[in-house]
């Protein structure tokens, strides 16, 4: 729950200045114009760069061989390692291409990780940006001119509701064109094509995972900008069987999980850390609970939480003047829809706190701010069905929320990947209980996911596996 911000990154080409704290700098290229314009918007919504000697070696000699290899080997590119724990990556007009440190924990091998690189790639010497730039300034002109001209309210919605399907299938087209487009360029680089495959499917296991889907089914969204995971597996294999067959390419696991070690996981400790339904803050000397059931996700902006079934959860910190009172700036403006009356007075844990209601927009709201110093933290809790239980996950939450004493303070240790050798004898089960930062109960499907493998498949003596300690 901060922002971290920093400056150039590495930059690469078919030439690869490892090195290179320099920006590129473009003239009179509205794509690359793009690109520098939303860069700093994007280092700072995905809590700045990280700074890893091994993990930016790994990207960038990934990232020669596929310039090399690619339909537009003059393209320059500026690679950012950003620091989120979120399995990501994209890419902006003019080359800007980012991946975060979360889907290079996921990655297994340089192929896998070159196989994500590829496809965003693919995105910029096709100028897909720009065409959906393009794409986007007509669907909303087109919305504009339906608004200004039909009286139908219902025909504005069905207009407005067309122009953005075709919008999504452009964009799924292009989706599509790059993934062709990247595993070709894999397999000229000469990595295992296969690797886009395999790694698609571990991203929508790893989705699962973190959601706690299982193997539900969500409905479909027909808005969607991206084809579904398994469409896209599918369509990744064909492209792959028309090169050759499984086991052509290179992969380089053990050289790929040498660079991870000591590698950050999960949050950043500037940002607090997330531990189970926990979330504590070491620098704040704070942290707070949710009821079970709940997910927690910790993003620069605020401490996000759901239920799956509706409910969401937001926390976060401004800064409070001495003089100003909790009621005071509870109704300073910055709440729509605040209920007259609902202000009431309470204490958390020995802090003076306030409660209260807010209605907008077919939403109910209930918000909490608790008080430290000359710090406010708020909780609001949102939901469009209001409920015993909808009110029963706020006042528990609330009333989590505590100082941390020294020893826990001291105790929180941020999470990093090691890379371990299997030892004669050792089982999956016996490597997962060496995890740390997750549940007992999630640690083997954790490990697994994290190293590709199946929960009953038998290790290797001597395989290189990731670990995820404190």
């Amino acid at each position: 729950m901060a922002s971290v911000l920093a400056g150039c990154q590495l930059i690469s080409s078919s030439k690869i200045p490892l090195n290179n704290n320099s920006c590129i700098f473009f003239n009179g290229d509205s794509e690359a114009s793009i690109g520098a314009r939303e860069h700093p918007r994007v280092v700072a919504s995905y809590g700045g760069v990280y700074k890893n000697a091994g993990a930016e070696e790994a990207v960038a000699r990934a990232v020669g061989r596929l310039v090399a290899a690619s339909e537009d080997p003059s393209q320059t590119y500026k690679i950012t390692i950003l620091n989120s724990p979120a399995v990501n990556a994209f890419a902006l007009p003019g080359g800007y291409l980012y991946v975060s440190r979360g889907l290079l924990a996921l990655a297994n091998d340089t192929s896998e990780m070159a196989a994500v690189l590829a496809h965003e790639m693919a995105h910029v010497t096709a100028h897909h940006g720009a065409a959906r730039q393009q794409q986007e300034a007509a669907a909303a002109l087109a919305s504009k001119v339906v608004t200004n001209i039909v009286d139908d309210p219902e025909q504005v919605e069905a207009a407005v509701a067309s122009s953005q399907r075709s919008f999504a299938r452009f964009t799924q087209a292009q989706e599509l064109q790059a993934d062709s487009i990247g595993v070709r360029t894999l397999a000229r680089a000469g990595f295992d094509p296969y690797a886009a495959a395999r790694f698609l499917e571990s991203m929508g296991r790893y989705s699962k995972f973190i959601t706690a889907r299982g193997d539900e089914k969500a409905a479909p969204d027909f808005i969607s900008t991206h084809p579904s995971t398994p469409d896209r597996i599918a369509r990744a294999i064909r492209e792959a069987r028309q090169i050759g067959a499984p086991g052509i390419g290179e992969q380089d696991r053990s050289a790929y999980l040498a660079k991870l070690d000591g590698m950050l996981y999960g949050d950043d400790p500037l940002q607090g850390f997330v531990r189970g339904r926990s979330f504590l803050h070491k620098a704040l000397g704070s942290g707070f609970t949710v009821p079970a059931g709940f997910q927690l996700e910790n993003t620069p902006q605020a401490v996000l939480a759901s239920d799956g079934k509706g409910t969401a959860l937001r926390f976060d910190g401004a800064d409070l003047v001495a003089s100003e009172s909790l009621p005071d700036y509870i109704q300073s403006g910055w709440i729509n829809g605040l209920v007259d009356n609902s202000i009431r007075h309470t204490t958390v844990n020995g802090l003076p706190a306030v409660t209260a209601t807010a209605l907008a927009e077919g939403w109910s709201f209930r918000i909490g701010l608790v008080r430290k110093g000359e710090t406010v933290y708020r909780f609001i809790l949102a939901t469009r069905d209001p409920s015993e239980a909808f009110l029963a996950a706020f006042d528990e939450t609330l009333k989590s929320f505590r100082q941390l004493s020294p020893t826990e303070q001291a105790r929180l240790r941020p999470l990093t990947i090691r890379v371990v050798k299997v030892l004669p004898g050792q089982t999956i089960h016996d490597l997962a209980r060496r995890m740390s930062g997750i549940a007992p109960a999630r640690r083997v499907k954790l490990f697994t996911l994290l190293n590709g493998l199946d929960d009953e498949v038998s290790l290797t003596v001597g395989q290189s596996v990731k670990l995820v300690v404190d």
